[in-house]
């Protein structure tokens, strides 16, 4: 069998299993391992599983997923999300459609001590959602707003996708996070523009709320900057050299549990409540790692990344037309693929054609940090796309009277931000470079 038909056979099967509903971890280690032993034989199979939870879950830098996750869960059950909504919407509530414009504010800061998009979308819609149907906004552009937001959990650094694509890419960390910085505000602030022009182009989906007082935003912003300034404590330390990204997410995590215990929101309880969910997560993330490893090695053995990537640099179309459609299939594929196990999958077959293509004369460690912000945008909106949209479906578990048709409908003018974002991003990769200069 040639080496395309082994990896084809070897995907197929993986895709198999995965309709069988068994999980996504376990379909790509056993399609990998039976992969393996088909193309190298019964001893090579066992020679490389013996050591193969070492080698790879031995690494300091894996350490850093389960203290941003914790971090995550010590902010959420210290109802920092509800202070972040409370502050913003008292900052720009007043205006035409500001307490969406707050909830999207409110996601990215929360998204930067949290890192996840799910636990972002799922959280702040439990703060913000109340509060929008009080004030009689639609239904639309609630949960519409809270889904998209959501999906600043993964762009704000730390982001838990970046973290595994440095690994997997053999890049820096701090690296990574410096270039999603300045793309995640241009998000951040894209989607308050949508929603700005969305309630004067079609009336009645948002209401306009009274001017908090000067003494209303002054208490609001008390309540809120210690939150703020662990995230600046953090990432100063961490882009200014003074430490490592694991030992910035170790600060990060003493932080806010300190910071929620001084505003007893924390207790013994809650405490130890909070690291059941991290670490349930922290075993997912690994579990789907150990499977993508298995399966990309088979992959490897196959040299259809290497056949794929000369085949690439033999075609006669623009270099960027190459990347738009490697992003087009991550857009695709994250429709109906959890979003860490398609980063997983492809990204060993994609990265070394990208590598090998010239793009505005940047070096290998420039290409592949300017495509991992690329990919994560994309992930995003695989995250709220339809048919299986995983924000929308967590924002529809809090919204249980919305129907998921009406939650799409809210999200579609936020995908016109998305792509116009994709776009510049692509067109103009000094946006996402330019951070690295600051990097020490």
């Amino acid at each position: 069998m040639s080496n395309f038909g082994s990896a084809g056979l070897i995907l197929g099967s993986m895709l198999v299993l995965i309709v069988l509903r068994v999980p996504i971890g376990a379909a790509m280690f056993v399609t990998g391992a039976a992969g393996y032993w088909a193309m190298v034989g019964e001893n090579a199979l066992l020679s490389y599983l013996k050591g193969l939870l070492w080698a790879r879950f031995s690494v300091y830098d894996l350490s850093v997923i389960p203290l941003f996750l914790l971090m995550g869960q010590f902010a959420s059950a210290a109802g920092f999300s509800r202070v972040l909504f409370h502050a913003a919407s008292k900052l720009v509530g007043h205006r035409n459609g500001g307490v969406a414009m707050a909830a999207i504010i409110a996601c990215a800061v929360f998204g930067s001590i949290c890192g996840s998009s799910v636990a972002t979308a799922a959280t702040m819609s439990q703060v913000a959602l109340p509060e929008m149907k009080r004030l009689q906004y639609s239904d639309r552009l609630a949960t519409g707003t809270l889904a998209v937001g959501g999906t600043l959990g993964i762009m704000v650094p730390p982001s838990v996708i970046l973290i595994i694509y440095a690994l997997l890419a053999e890049q820096s960390i701090i690296k990574l996070f410096a270039a999603a910085f300045i793309p995640a505000i241009i998000a951040t602030v894209g989607y308050i523009v949508v929603i700005a022009i969305y309630v004067r182009l079609v009336p009645g989906h948002a209401t306009i709320q009274p001017r908090a007082t000067a003494a209303e935003r002054r208490k609001a912003i008390t309540e809120a900057w210690p939150i703020a300034l662990i995230f600046l404590v953090m990432f100063i330390g961490i882009y200014g050299g003074y430490f490592t990204a694991t030992e910035g997410a170790s600060v990060g995590t003493v932080a806010t549990l300190l910071l929620g215990i001084a505003r007893r929101e924390l207790n013994w309880r809650t405490i130890v409540e909070s690291f059941l969910p991290a670490a349930q997560a922290t075993a997912m993330i690994f579990t789907v790692l150990l499977g993508a490893i298995m399966m990309n090695t088979a992959l490897a053995v196959s040299q259809v990344p290497a056949d794929m990537a000369v085949w690439v640099s033999g075609l006669q179309v623009p270099p960027l037309l190459i990347i738009a459609g490697f992003l087009a299939v991550f857009i695709v594929l994250g429709c109906v693929l959890d979003e860490l196990a398609m980063m997983l999958l492809l990204l060993p077959i994609l990265l070394p054609s990208i590598l090998g293509l010239d793009l505005y004369g940047l070096t290998n460690e420039y290409k592949a940090i300017w495509f991992g912000i690329l990919m994560l945008m994309v992930i995003a909106i695989g995250l709220i796309a339809p048919p299986i949209g995983l924000n929308v479906y967590v924002v529809a578990s809090i919204a249980r009277t919305v129907p998921i048709g009406e939650i799409y409908r809210g999200i579609l003018p936020f995908l016109v931000s998305d792509f116009l974002r994709v776009a510049l991003l692509l067109l103009v990769p000094q946006i996402v470079l330019f951070a690295l200069r600051f990097v020490k």
